[in-house]
């Protein structure tokens, strides 16, 4: 986002009571939006650390007295302060500093806060302009409110993890980016946050926004319920037409062991990777000329074509297809993708 005319949320004061990975990164982007955050940490010796701060810590961070990388990246530009909680004087000086601030953003389980006394109805008689958003696993008061979970536990409950299965033998992949952490946590949390703020601009009313990660998920898990609607039956993992079950849609071995991406949906995107792969005979076989993703013809065609792209390494199929508007490209390691031209010019 560019600067001009200042950034958006120049002059609003957020304070992170957040751990982990959801919620900080969700100030973290506030951050870079122009708010100003304030991460409080309970004490140290009392382990109320933010665990991130022991999250992959190396021996050089140990000799420099620094948190892991982890914790120093999720809490760029963020100012850092001790509180307990759990005292009286730490609870007065929290309700002290809301009556300032905008927003207030706090990931423990439901019910905490109302324990330390520093619940919703007390900060908001405190300033009713506060925005509060609480960030939590299963919401404030869904039937699993107080069930401990992670982010594979959230992607199984919201039935994401069981649509992410391989194509030969349906066995489940454990995806390494946090889906319900990010998406359910940190993006809800975020657009919650900006549009409770929008609405206190207006009214001069802060409201509470009750994040649920799990159901964050659920609610954007949509062409898969629209699968359901519509026949009565969730699609078949590794068979559906964005799960591996159509020719055009889908990851290809190489000759080299790496991968690359095809997302040749349109027929024009499927007719061009026919002619770079020397099959234009293939060019009318595509889901919305009725080849049936997931059925036996449409499983032999993609064994066909893997083999083609299996008998050269990925160099190859880069080059062939750089100059073709065909929605393939080479699946990226990190490291790769951070010194592609694509990603280079941004500050990431």
């Amino acid at each position: 986002m560019t600067e001009e005319g200042g950034l958006p949320l120049a002059g609003i004061r957020v304070l992170d009571l957040t751990r982990l990975l959801p919620g900080p990164l969700a100030t973290r982007h506030l951050v870079e939006l122009g708010a100003e955050v304030v991460k409080i940490e309970g004490p140290a010796h009392q382990g109320q650390d933010d665990g991130t701060r022991t999250m992959g810590l190396t021996r050089a961070d140990r000799e420099a007295g620094e948190p892991a990388l982890t914790f120093r990246e999720l809490n760029r530009g963020k100012q850092l302060l001790r509180l307990d909680l759990r005292t009286p004087a730490g609870a007065a000086t929290l309700i002290e500093m809301a009556r300032s601030a905008d927003v207030l953003i706090e990931g423990f389980r439901p019910g905490v806060m109302d324990k330390l006394g520093v619940g919703w109805g007390v900060l908001h008689a405190a300033n009713p302009r506060l925005v509060m958003c609480a960030i939590s696993g299963y919401g404030q008061h869904s039937a699993w409110a107080h069930r401990a979970g992670h982010d594979i536990n959230y992607i199984a409950m919201a039935g994401v993890l069981e649509q992410i299965a391989t194509t030969a033998d349906g066995e489940l992949a454990v995806p390494n980016f946090q889906i319900g952490d990010l998406m359910g946590g940190t993006q809800a949390a975020v657009s919650g946050v900006l549009a409770a703020l929008l609405g206190a601009q207006r009214s001069g009313r802060g409201r509470f926004v009750d994040v649920s990660m799990a159901h964050e998920v659920l609610r954007h898990h949509v062409l898969a319920r629209f699968t359901l609607q519509a026949t009565g039956r969730t699609p078949p993992p590794g068979r559906d037409l964005l799960s591996g079950g159509a020719p055009c849609y889908g990851v290809y071995r190489s000759a080299d062991g790496r991968h690359l991406a095809v997302g040749a949906l349109e027929p024009k995107f499927w007719e061009a990777l026919c002619g770079v792969v020397g099959r234009p005979d293939w060019a009318g076989h595509h889901w919305s000329r009725g080849l049936v993703p997931g059925s036996e013809a449409s499983m032999a065609l993609r064994a066909e074509l893997a083999a083609i792209l299996a008998a050269q390494p990925l160099a190859h199929w880069v080059a062939r297809f750089e100059d073709v508007d065909a929605c393939v490209t080479p699946v990226l390691r990190l490291d790769e993708t951070l010194r592609h031209p694509v990603f280079r010019s941004k500050d990431l």
